[in-house]
This record gives structure tokens, C-alpha cells and sequence, in this order.
């Protein structure tokens, strides 16, 4: 999107927004597919974005669902179910029913007793004649060193009980180590050690491990001291190794955030400014904040993010005359833990309206929306130049926070 475009945008929807470019999403998808080729299927985790599930499956990606509410955003969209990998911890009875009646391509196993809870509901459902009597897809996540999925000696044991599970094809494996994770000589070396367990399970056990579910975690360069020239060049590197791998089982690689977080921007307004404790600090106010603006690795605003200041940039006036300092950039939130950027220079003056890239992934739904009451923003989504789609309205959290319950009194 061009600088006049954002400023369009803002001046429609008003600010704080998110301004979603689908344009650029199925690019960037596109471009990762080119790059691993027709060998490895590709899976969007939608927990990055949900407001780019439709997108994502447009590009024929599969989707990544972790939980029951993001399965329903599924079906809102009517989603195909066969593209759906079924994945996330906790699933209770009732999550596992409504997947598997929904139809889902693969559940997961998070643990031995997921695997279990997931074998029980088939039989219930196929018992009600709800489902087919055939076996549905199952993978075994194996652990990483973090809370989810099962050990190794656990996921032997299924695998070498698994003729007792009739209604129950173990089609593979999923491993997930982490996100942003930037030396991929990790990487390439849990991928030679995943290559080494599908042989010794075919030694010990004869079980071909017919699909790999793989998150390599892949860094996005989110800030200004990183070199964004290539953002797809993690991907082209490890691509070599993947597809060697592909040559062996059937791989599907799977993400969210190096996907997504190109397609996003914030908007946000210039709404006061002033000067600190000493001659060299120097405050400007956003009708944001850190309850809507979030980058993974920034601590107290010391790193800069990409900030175009896009009124200065189309030769606007401001409202009060513009100032070329080093800026501390605060939020609206009444708590010192609002700073967006500790050390910005940058040329604002008030009612400014600036535009934080790289905000495609997980800011929509991880950012302290409840906090302070404040309103969450309306999110815009450009189908096209001149294109847009209000996705969601802004909407006042102070319903959510607000007990009115009347309670009577003796």
C-alpha cells in the first residue's frame, strides 16, 4: 500500500486501525510456495491472523486450528474441513466431537491421553452413526523441550499398539519447536534427527511415517536495526533441506508469522506531546498503545519498529507546527509500561497520523485489549487498491468489563 492509501484509509475508518493487505498476504504465500515447490504442502497457523483464513485458503494453503473457537471461525467461513489440521492442547470431549463431526483432514495428539480421548469419540460418533466407520488421521506430536506434545518412548508405545486402534490411522508425525527462531543450523539439524526417527520406527515398529507436520519457525526482521532487504531469505535458505526430506514422506510445512507479519499496519494518531522531567525528553501520545501494538522481542520501547510518519510524508499541515527531535512514544494507558519506542527521531507534530509496519501476525489477538477499558480498533482489510473491507468494527471493551449483575439484598 502507498503512503496516500494508509492516509485514505485513516481518514474512512478513523485511527487507531489495522489495515490488513490481502493483496500482499497471497503474494507472500505465493512466493513461499514457489520457493519450497510442488513437493511440500504448505499450512497457515491462524493464530497469526484469523482475518486471513479466507485468504490463506484461496492460496490453497492448509490451515493450522488450535482451538475450539478458532475452529469455529472455520465453519463461519465454511472452510473446507479436509484442508483443516486440528491441532491444540487441552481438548476436551466435546472439542474433539465437534472436529471430527465437522470432518477435519488430521487431528493431532497432543499426549497419550489426547490420543485416547480422540480414539473414544470416534467410536462414539461412529457408534451414532454420525461419522463413516473408517479410520480418521491422527498425528503424534512429538515434544520439542516445551509443554506440548509427548515423549518419545510415549509416542513408541502408540505407534507399537497400533493395530489395537481400529478406527485410528497414525498417518504421521507433528514437531514444533518455537517461533523466531533466526540460526537455522537448528533447523537443519532437527530435521536430520526427524529423517532418523522415521527410519528407526520403520526398524523397530515398521510404521512408515506417511506425513510430517513441520513449524521451522522462521524470524521475520521486525525492527529498523535488521536487515529486512530479503525477508524471504530464511525460507530459500532452508529450502534445500526440506525438500530433501519431501523426497522420503509426505511434508507439510506449517506458519504463521513469517507469513503474515508483512501484510499488517497499524494506524494511529499524534494526540498529545510535551516535554519530560529535563530538556532532553520529549513525549508524543498516540490514541494506541501497547494494548493494540505488538512486536515480538520489543521490551519497554528499545527497539525501534518500522514508523512512517505518513501526513509529514504527503506534505499535510499539522494541527500544531511539527518538531525534528527524539521522541519518546507513549500510548493512551494509564501505566509507565505504555512506551511504544523509548528513542524515536522523528519528524511529528500534532494529529499526525503514523503507520507501524509489520504488523500482519498476532497483534490483533495478543495485544492487552481489556486493559483500561479502552476500545479494541476496527480492523480494515484491502482487497485491492480502492478495496476495502471493514472486518471488524471498533469495538468498546467497557461491556466486557463492566458487572452489571444486580444481586439481591436480604
Amino acid at each position: 500500500m502507498d503512503t496516500q492509501e494508509l492516509f485514505d484509509i485513516a481518514q474512512r475508518y478513523s485511527t487507531p486501525a489495522y489495515v490488513l493487505d490481502a493483496c500482499e498476504f497471497s503474494t507472500r504465500l505465493r512466493a513461499v510456495r514457489d520457493i519450497f515447490g510442488p513437493t511440500i504442502d504448505m499450512c497457515f497457523s491462524i493464530k497469526a491472523n484469523p482475518q486471513l483464513t479466507r485468504a490463506a485458503r484461496a492460496c490453497g494453503y492448509k490451515l493450522e486450528v488450535c482451538s475450539p473457537g478458532e475452529l469455529d471461525i472455520c465453519k463461519k467461513l465454511n472452510i473446507d474441513p479436509k484442508s483443516i489440521v486440528y491441532s491444540g492442547v487441552c481438548k476436551q470431549e466435546e472439542d474433539a466431537i465437534r472436529a471430527l463431526e465437522y470432518g477435519v483432514g488430521v487431528s493431532t495428539a497432543e499426549s497419550p491421553l489426547q490420543f485416547e480421548l480422540i480414539n473414544s469419540c470416534v467410536h462414539k460418533l461412529i457408534d451414532a452413526g454420525k461419522i463413516p466407520a473408517q479410520p480418521v488421521d491422527v498425528l503424534l506430536r512429538l515434544n520439542a523441550g516445551s509443554q506440548f506434545g509427548m515423549c518419545l518412548d510415549d509416542l513408541k508405545d502408540i505407534i507399537a499398539k497400533r493395530n489395537n486402534y481400529k478406527y485410528i490411522h497414525i498417518c504421521g508425525i507433528h514437531y514444533f519447536v518455537g517461533t523466531q527462531r533466526k540460526k537455522l543450523t537448528h533447523q537443519e539439524k532437527e530435521l536430520a534427527k526427524l529423517a532418523q526417527l522415521m527410519q528407526d520406527l520403520k526398524r523397530e515398529f515398521d510404521w512408515d511415517c506417511a506425513q510430517l507436520e513441520y513449524g521451522p519457525g522462521l524470524a521475520y526482521p521486525y525492527f529498523v536495526d535488521q536487515d529486512d532487504t530479503d525477508t524471504l531469505l530464511p525460507a530459500r535458505t532452508l529450502a534445500p533441506t526440506l525438500q530433501k526430506l519431501a523426497q522420503t514422506t509426505k511434508l507439510t510445512v506449517e506458519m504463521g508469522r513469517f507469513l503474515a507479519s508483512s501484510s499488517g499496519t497499524y494506524l494511529a494518531r499524534i494526540v498529545d506531546m510535551k516535554q519530560g522531567s529535563d530538556a532532553d525528553t520529549h513525549y508524543a501520545f498516540i490514541d494506541g498503545g501497547i494494548n493494540h501494538c505488538v512486536y515480538l522481542g520489543q521490551m519497554m520501547g528499545l527497539k525501534v519498529p518500522h514508523i512512517q510518519n505518513i501526513s509529514r510524508d504527503l506534505g499535510l499541515a499539522p494541527v500544531q507546527a511539527r518538531a525534528c527531535r527524539t521522541w519518546t512514544l507513549a500510548g493512551s494507558l494509564c501505566t509507565t509500561s505504555d512506551i511504544l519506542v523509548r528513542e524515536l527521531p522523528l519528524e511529528i507534530g500534532m494529529g499526525d497520523i503514523l503507520a507501524f509496519s509489520h504488523i500482519g501476525a498476532y497483534s490483533i489477538t495478543e495485544a492487552m485489549y481489556l486493559f483500561l477499558s479502552r476500545a479494541m480498533p476496527c480492523v480494515v482489510v484491502r482487497h485491492a487498491k480502492g478495496v476495502y473491507e471493514l472486518a471488524r468494527p471498533a469495538i468498546e471493551t467497557s461491556q466486557f468489563n463492566c458487572n452489571s449483575v444486580q444481586f439481591d439484598q436480604e
